[in-house]
């Protein structure tokens, strides 16, 4: 359990240090999951352990949300001020993934239809 929990971490402090050095443009856990799923794909199935321990993180995913929202509330008063803001990204943000899923399948069904692997 300790080398599979330990095996989650390092994979993400290796994605938070190439980061780091390498100066990229993306969050660090999602460069260690990249390292993860490759060493993943290196061994040819998820260690039993290393499955256990990620289904145990899995169950409790929802506790990580609760600082998200502890900072919510700390910041009520500046939110009240801003929420004509935040609700206009929030539906940009919307309207934009909506538009774009469309697009990206539309495109994607125009080429299987076509015979096109895309």
């Amino acid at each position: 359990m300790i080398a599979s929990f330990t095996l989650l971490l390092g994979c993400q402090l290796a994605g938070e240090l190439t980061v780091h050095l390498l100066h990229l443009p993306f969050p660090g856990p999602v460069i260690g999951m990249t390292y993860l799923l490759a060493g993943l794909l290196v061994a040819g199935k998820v260690p039993a352990q290393t499955e256990r321990v990620a289904q145990g993180l899995l169950q409790y995913l929802l506790l990580l949300f609760v600082p998200a929202m502890v900072g919510i509330i700390a910041h009520i008063d500046r939110l009240a001020g801003q929420w004509l803001a935040i609700l206009a990204a929030s539906l940009g943000g919307i309207v934009a993934t909506s538009l774009t899923t469309a697009f990206v399948f539309t495109w994607v069904s125009r080429l299987t239809e076509k015979g096109v692997r895309a």
